[in-house]
């Protein structure tokens, strides 16, 4: 892992963009209260064809104009079109957004056209090819190997061709397993990928829904995790100090092996991200 041991360690924020006014009014809240943490930005996700477009652009818009904080949009290739991507690019531009999460995304049940952009490479390219580097490129990284891939190596080669089309630094699928991070660092060093790999980090707060998420996106939740939490029942009290615990020790874990800060998928919640974000020691 040294490659990633001579970047500075920042940490950063996900959201998502709220459908309803109460939620909106919550989120203004939480994204308050999470700047205690000093973020370096704050993302915000974008709906599969551009279903939450219009709720991500004000959303980015209200982090740029009325906080101090940068927000880093989401871009998805599901729906897209040149034209539309283009019109999006130009808008955030105009907000003064510097940064981009360029992805792939996922294709909703019963959607035929994935649009112009097949891949995230092609999204990467095209928004290389049509700004420059007017904008910092996120993409996605998958330590344990991306779900589509049929083993580790072809998921290093779709990552590194990401990289070569313009990424300017990752963020990883959450995770539970140090390992898994550790060995897919090595496996980008031993292919001359060098960029920052940050770790997504995904705090526990409620067993199903984490169970759900995980089957949905190909991460591993550990046999002994599992159990743990499922031992919890109906003590809802007990599994949020416990998956605390669990994941601020994760964490810390990452930043002394020399990981390049902390990505956070807060599901617009101020708790618990702020407990572990606050126990956490930055180098």
């Amino acid at each position: 892992m040294q490659s990633q041991q001579k970047y500075a360690q920042k940490l950063s924020l996900e959201f998502f963009p709220p459908r309803t006014e109460k939620g909106t009014e919550k989120l203004k809240s939480v994204i308050q209260d999470l700047g205690a943490i000093n973020p370096e930005y704050m993302s915000v996700t974008y709906g599969a064809g551009g279903t939450t477009q219009e709720k991500t652009v004000e959303t980015v818009r209200y982090i740029q104009r009325e906080t101090p904080f940068s927000a880093a949009p989401h871009l998805t290739c599901i729906g897209a079109t040149e034209e539309s991507v283009l019109h999006l690019l130009n808008e955030y531009e105009a907000m003064g957004v510097k940064r981009i999460v360029a992805l792939r995304g996922d294709l909703p049940s019963g959607m035929m056209d994935p649009g112009e952009f097949k891949y995230a490479s092609d999204l990467v390219a095209f928004i290389k090819q049509q700004k420059g580097d007017t904008f910092h490129l996120e993409v996605a990284a998958y330590p344990e190997t991306h779900p589509q891939a049929r083993n580790c190596d072809i998921g290093i080669k779709w990552f590194k061709h990401k990289v070569e089309q313009g990424a300017d630094s990752a963020i990883t699928q959450y995770f539970f397993n140090f390992d898994s991070y550790r060995y897919f660092i090595d496996n980008c060093e031993k292919n001359g990928i060098d960029l920052p790999i940050i770790p997504g980090i995904m705090p526990i707060t409620n067993y199903e829904n984490l169970i759900r998420f995980s089957q949905g996106c190909g991460a591993e939740v550990p046999r002994w995790l599992k159990c743990r939490l499922e031992s919890f029942d109906n003590d809802q009290a007990g599994l949020l100090e416990f998956g605390q615990d669990v994941v601020t020790e994760l964490s810390q874990k990452l930043l002394d092996a020399g990981a390049p800060g902390i990505h956070f998928y807060s599901m617009n919640n101020t708790q618990p991200t702020l407990a572990i974000a606050q126990a956490l020691t930055l180098k």
